[in-house]
């Protein structure tokens, strides 16, 4: 879609929704590449062999340490209890370090949410990635005036595929489900979303080895410049 078009179908679609919730990993920002080397800067630290960023890419979600959990399976090691809470805190003292050395907004990501923001829709970003961390690498790339509120996998609600964060950060930006859009680009997105009541629209090229299509979204798109058109099809 051409800027004045996009432009143009944002401002006819003001009124529904007024609230777009972003989930950020694989939807706003590509993060394989830090995550991956955190992981095995990780496993380095245990004599182990490292991983591939498609192997990594293919263990991310429902949070840092269902990843951990992931990465020592992939070498024969399962984690639990202590070990795999030791594990994980380690793990986040290393991605800290590495949040923004090659992770890159996803193509659109930046126009999107300046002009719906400056159309007046509220935006928040709803992540199972630490609330510091993604507020961090929102900070990074100068989104952080654009985006209301940011609900991450530490702030206190259940995590997705749970509705809880999601209407958590209804309940900030004091937005009804019926008014809002959840946007993403895995099964915990979309299954989040069905749960709290907010329609959805699935992102392809993720981090989800399953399809958007298969997510059962109220609509899929390839990339985020298709979002206002998808808006048109779902406003009611």
């Amino acid at each position: 879609m051409e800027r004045q078009e996009l432009t143009s179908a944002i401002e006819q679609a003001d009124r529904w929704p007024r609230a777009i919730l972003f989930d950020l990993d694989g939807t706003l920002i590509d993060s394989v590449p830090d995550i991956a080397t955190s992981v095995n800067l990780l496993l380095a630290s245990e004599s182990l062999a490292p991983l591939t960023v498609d192997e990594v890419r293919s263990m991310i979600g429902h949070g840092i340490a269902k990843l951990v959990e992931r990465a020592f399976k992939a070498r024969d090691i399962a984690l639990e209890g202590a070990p795999h809470v030791a594990m994980t805190e380690r793990m986040m003292d290393i991605y800290k370090n590495h949040l923004t050395e090659q992770t890159v907004l996803l193509s659109g990501t930046e126009d999107i949410l300046r002009r719906y923001h400056g159309a007046g829709c509220h935006l928040a970003v709803v992540t199972n990635k630490p609330e510091g961390f993604s507020r961090e690498i929102l900070d990074h790339f100068g989104l952080n005036a654009v985006i209301e509120c940011v609900v991450g996998g530490d702030t206190g609600p259940a995590r997705k595929p749970a509705p809880d964060m999601l209407l958590h950060a209804l309940k900030q930006i004091k937005v009804p489900a019926s008014d809002a859009l959840m946007v993403g680009d895995s099964p915990a997105d979309i299954d989040a979303a069905k749960a709290a009541g907010v329609k959805s629209v699935a992102v392809h090229g993720g981090y989800t080895p399953v399809p958007a299509n298969e997510l059962g979204a109220d609509i899929t798109i390839d990339g985020l410049n298709e979002l206002p058109d998808a808006i048109a099809q779902l406003t009611p």
